[in-house]
């Protein structure tokens, strides 16, 4: 088992995958990971769809100038929020989004966070209003990302103290 500071120092961004099919066993526990993040008043009020078919993971792919690669994962997770979120949503599913992050990691597999809310698509239309109509998410609801997941093809080095800058470290003030 991997111990959590090493999957935050294992955890890259993956933009490479193979040709490998994610085990439904482990699918479920990154989706657990997200299910059990905190969230502003407790309201859990983020929903996980899941992507698998080649047609739609292609469109997909072309919501953003930067998420050709999604298209080569053998998963996408896109994570959107109720129409009745709070507030906070920005703020909850990317807790969400960074638990499945870890428990990706943990599992041996890599993920890349592709940004929908705010971003346009490469024809200047919203990325996000883009993504709701492929995935018939409801009126009212919000999308944050979408998130690659498979088995890299590329090993990157792991993260190390020594390349951190200690400056970012601030005791009682700034």
């Amino acid at each position: 088992m991997v111990s959590m500071i090493e999957a935050i120092k294992k955890r890259r961004s993956i933009r490479r995958y193979i040709d490998q099919k994610i085990e439904d066993e482990k699918l479920e526990e990154l989706l657990y990971a997200g299910l059990f993040s905190p969230s502003a008043y407790n309201k859990s009020p983020w929903h996980f769809i899941i992507v698998k078919k080649d047609k739609m993971r292609q469109q997909l792919s072309r919501c953003t100038n930067f998420s050709s690669f999604a298209k080569e994962a053998p998963v996408l997770i896109v994570i959107a929020t109720d129409e009745d979120a709070p507030a906070r949503w920005v703020e909850n599913c990317s807790v969400a989004a960074a638990h499945i992050y870890l428990e990706a990691t943990a599992q041996g597999l890599g993920t890349c966070w592709i940004q929908i809310y705010d971003m346009d698509t490469p024809d200047g239309d919203d990325a996000e209003a883009y993504v709701k109509k492929l995935l018939k998410i409801p009126e009212g609801s919000r999308v944050l990302c979408a998130m690659s997941v498979g088995y890299p093809a590329e090993n990157l080095p792991e993260h190390n103290k020594e390349k951190l800058d200690r400056n970012k470290f601030h005791t009682e003030k700034w």
